[in-house]
Parts: C-alpha cells; structure tokens; sequence
C-alpha cells in the first residue's frame, strides 16, 4: 500500500489547511489511521486517529483545532487544521494500520505508538509564520 500525502503549505498564524492522505489501495479493512508531526531534533508527536468505527482521538496540543476525517470510497484521510499556530510548524505524516495493532486512544498513551503504524507517507510540510 502506498500513502501520499498532500496539502502542505506556507500560511500565516489563524490560518487553516487541510491536509490529504490517499492511499493506493482500497483501505476499507483497515482499522486505524493516523496524522503524525515532527520538527527536526524532536520525536515524531501523534495528533489524530481514526478508526473503521468513526471514532476520533486527539492530542491534546490540536484538540479542538484539527479534525480528522476519511472519505472511504477515495481511499482518503484527512485532517482540517484551523487556527494555526507558529508551534504548528513541522512534517506532517499520514499512517495506516492496518493488522489492528493498535487503537485511536493508544495514540497519545502508548510509548512508540508510531511503531503500530505500518504504512506512512513521505510527508508534507506545513509552515505557520507571521
């Protein structure tokens, strides 16, 4: 399965993205998909997961500002980003599981939750300056 993501952008603090996710396959088994971030130096930080269900689960730092979202008949996921901050900064990644490693709650609970996710893009960079 290959997972591109695209949406990435230069924008200005208060500013909205919204971020895609297509994989190349029909995903309608997998179980959980996720938006990850990370700045260079720092470890890769889960925001968002979704699972077949519907349900969501949120970082703190994004709740209430991102949702994450999936139109299955496109193989897509998505994540809305309102009212950006420069701290927003960084390489955001989609990630797929799709052996049911892992839960949406296991996101911000589990040490090396990323290691649960077996398909991941290659990035898209978003940039929040003034």
């Amino acid at each position: 399965v290959q997972v591109v993501e695209s949406g990435g952008g230069s924008v200005r603090p208060g500013g909205s993205l919204r971020l895609s996710c297509v994989a190349s396959e029909s995903t309608d088994s997998r179980l959980c998909m996720a938006w990850f971030r990370q700045v260079p130096g720092k470890e890769r930080e889960g925001l968002a997961a979704i699972d077949s269900d519907g349900t969501t689960h949120y970082a703190e730092p994004v709740k209430g500002r991102f949702t994450i979202s999936q139109d299955s008949a496109k193989n897509t996921l998505y994540l809305e980003m309102t009212s950006l901050k420069p701290e927003d900064t960084a390489m955001y990644y989609c990630a797929l599981d799709l052996r049911g490693m892992t839960t949406v709650g296991a996101l911000t609970r589990k040490v090396d939750v990323e290691r649960d996710y077996e398909y991941w893009g290659q990035g898209t960079q978003v940039t929040v300056s003034p």
